[in-house]
This record gives structure tokens, sequence and C-alpha cells, in this order.
């Protein structure tokens, strides 16, 4: 690969990165707006928990059908779409709670569209730089990825700030300007190159090819465990701010994710810039142990700050989970193809939900202790740890 093809994608790559701060910003803008929704439009809250479900849910079962999609109408078309779901989501929020007759109808159907953006750019934008060419596919990966967390942390406290400033009445405004983002990606994505996943000649192998792959299974099962590890604490974090630091609930959710969003950010930029001195495997089986640690801090520690400290450091050392696993299934089975992306998606997503579930039907058979939930969340780091070693004796070259 000569430095001229390299340039060529420069914009592919750049764009791909924008692409993971525009799922940041469509998975973590609305939530900040749920008290708000409450008191604005008088819709209860259970009603609005409804929306975290759906948005999540329809990332799955796009997650699924892209699998049949993605090809047919090729990965331009697909990620274009995406984009410009992802921006009239949140346009509607602007404008269908005033304009149906229900509010809520109206905020329903605005995440059910940014949830169909928020899915395809998770089953799409890891191919498309895996395809790029570059020195070091696993440090493009972990890097990409390392996005994902710098969008989340800027969707926070710059919509944090905005509300201090302006008053959280106008945050249509701030929807609005979140919306420009995919707008303006999407046309990115409109002129920049895009190399094939799969190289000429050969096909991508089918979903019933991958399910008959022992190693498919074992892949499968690293993402759900990478997706449960990090969500399973993450989604308390802030429950674990506000009750060890003692602090009001609005310090809480930033002080909690905040930390765990930059500390996650930071092991993958880690990987991202060092990622061709260090074993990826060994990365990840240490990671994996941290992890453990983290969790037992969380769960077994007396005081209430060690709690959150433990939150923290889970939060680095999850952060190579997801694209170490996206990097070792595309390093081992070579044509997984589009359906192989959009499985692993799946299984992470999954992860993501059940993560946090597991935790909380845990803590509520124990009197609602947080702790045991985390304490039986182990399980996830350890069988990542399994799954990795596991991976690493095979490679699959069909």
């Amino acid at each position: 690969m000569g430095g001229k093809m390299k340039d060529k994608y420069q914009k592919t790559i750049y764009a791909c990165f924008i692409g993971y701060v525009v799922q940041a910003v469509v998975n973590n803008f609305v939530p900040l707006l749920f008290l708000t929704f409450e008191k604005t439009y008088g819709i209860p809250l259970r009603k609005i928990t409804m929306l975290i479900m759906l948005n999540f849910g329809i990332q799955l079962i796009v997650d699924l059908l892209s699998a049949g999609f993605v090809d047919k109408i090729g990965y331009r078309v697909s990620i274009v779409i995406a984009h410009a779901a992802s921006a009239l989501g949140l346009l509607g929020l602007v404008v269908l709670p005033n304009l149906l007759p229900d509010a809520y109808t109206g905020i329903l159907l605005s995440v059910m569209i940014y949830a169909i953006g928020g899915g395809l750019i998770e089953v799409l934008i890891s191919p498309i730089m895996e395809s790029c060419p570059t020195d070091n596919k696993e440090k493009a990966m972990s890097l990409l990825h390392s996005f994902y967390c710098w969008g989340h942390v800027a969707v926070v406290l710059i919509s944090t700030c905005f509300f201090k400033i302006f008053g959280i009445e106008n945050w249509k405004i701030l929807a609005c300007v979140w919306a420009i983002i995919p707008i303006v990606n999407e046309l990115i994505f409109v002129k920049a190159p895009i190399a094939p996943l799969v190289e000429e000649g050969e096909n991508g192998m089918t979903i019933l090819d991958l399910c008959k792959e022992k190693m498919f299974w074992i892949l499968m099962l690293m993402m759900i465990c990478a997706g449960a590890s990090e969500q399973a604490v993450s989604q308390w974090a802030s429950t674990f701010a506000e009750k060890g630091l003692g602090v009001s609930k609005a310090i809480g959710d930033l002080a909690g994710p905040m930390a765990f969003a930059i500390l996650m950010g930071s092991a993958r930029a880690f990987y991202g810039k060092f990622g061709d001195k260090i074993d990826l495997d060994k990365f990840m089986v240490g990671s994996g142990l941290l992890c453990i640690g983290s969790y037992l801090l969380i769960s077994l520690s007396p005081l209430p700050q060690l709690s959150l400290l433990g939150c923290a450091i889970c939060g680095l050392s999850v952060g190579i989970m997801w694209p170490g696993s996206f990097s070792k299934a595309s390093a081992v089975m070579r044509n997984g193809g589009t359906a192989m992306f959009a499985l692993l998606a799946l299984g992470g997503d999954l992860g993501c939900s059940g993560g946090p579930t597991l935790v909380g039907y845990v803590s509520s058979m124990f009197s609602e202790d947080l702790k045991k939930g985390i304490f039986a969340a182990i399980v996830f780091p350890v069988l990542l740890i399994v799954g990795t070693v596991l991976s690493g004796k095979k490679r699959v070259t069909k």
C-alpha cells in the first residue's frame, strides 16, 4: 500500500471517527432530557424508561436485518441512510411532540427513527474502518472506538453547560445543534472512498456458514461479555457516585459516568497509539483480570469512595474488550464479511442490555444491594478471559 493510497482513505477514516460521535449523541443525549419530558409533557417515568428499551431493541433488530440488506444496497447507501435517520430523529424531537396530538407518540417516533440510524452505524462503521488500508488494523480499530467515549463525554459536558447557561427549557435549540453533526458527516460519506470488505472474487460467509464455526461462537461469547462487562458497571456508575461521594444526583450523574467514559476512552486511545508494541491477547487477558479486580473492589469494599474508585478502574479495564474482540474476529475469520460484523454487533448489544439487567435482578434478590449484583457480574470478565485464551489458539481461514 503506497502513501497515496492511504491519503485517499484518510477522509473515510475521519468520517468513521465522526460516525461514532454521532452514535454517542444518539445514545446519550435524550436520557439527559428524561426529567424534562416528564415535566414539560406530563409523561410518567415508566413510559420514559420504555424509550431506552426501544432504542436498544430497534438497534438489535437493525443488527439482525442488516446482515441481509447491507451487501445488496452497498455500504455507501447504508451509511448515508444511517446518518440521515440519526439527524431526522433528533430533529423529530423538536417538531413531532408539538405536531402530534400526543407528545409521547412524537418522542417515541423520533427515538425509533434515530435508533435505526444508531443501529446501522454500529454495524457499518467497524467494517468500513477495517477495509481501509492502515498500517495496523488493531490500533486503528481501538482508536476508532475511543471516539465513542469522547463523543459520550462531549455530549454530557456540552449539554450540561448549555442547560446551565441557556436553561434546560431551550433544549430544542441544542437538539438542532447536535443534528448538524450527522448531516455534515453524511455529506462526507457521499464522497469518501469506501473499500470492499471481502476481497474481490470471494464471497463473505453467510449466517449459516458462521453458525457452523466453533470459532464464531467463541467470538460471539466474547462480544456478549465485552458489552456486559462494560455496561454492567457504567449503567450504575451515577448511583455509586451519588452514594459514594454523598453528592447530589446532578453531580453524581456527571462524576460517575464521566470518569468511566474518560478512562475507557483513554484505554482505547492508549492501545490505538502503542498497539503495535503490545500483544492483543495478553492485553485483553490483563484487562479482564483488572476488570475482575475492579468488580471485587466495588462489591467488597467497606468504603463508598473505594467503590467509586473501582468504577473508574473498571472503565479503564473494559476499554479494549469491544474493539479487541472485533479485531480478533477480523483477524481470525478473514471472510466473515458483513454478516459476521452484524452478528457480533448483535452479541455486543445483547451484552449491553443483559449486563445491567443481571446486576439489577441479583440486586433486587438481595433487597436492592447493588454490590451483590456487581459481584454476580464477575462471570462476564471471567468468560471473556476464557474466550480470549481459546481464540488465541485457532485460526479459521475459510
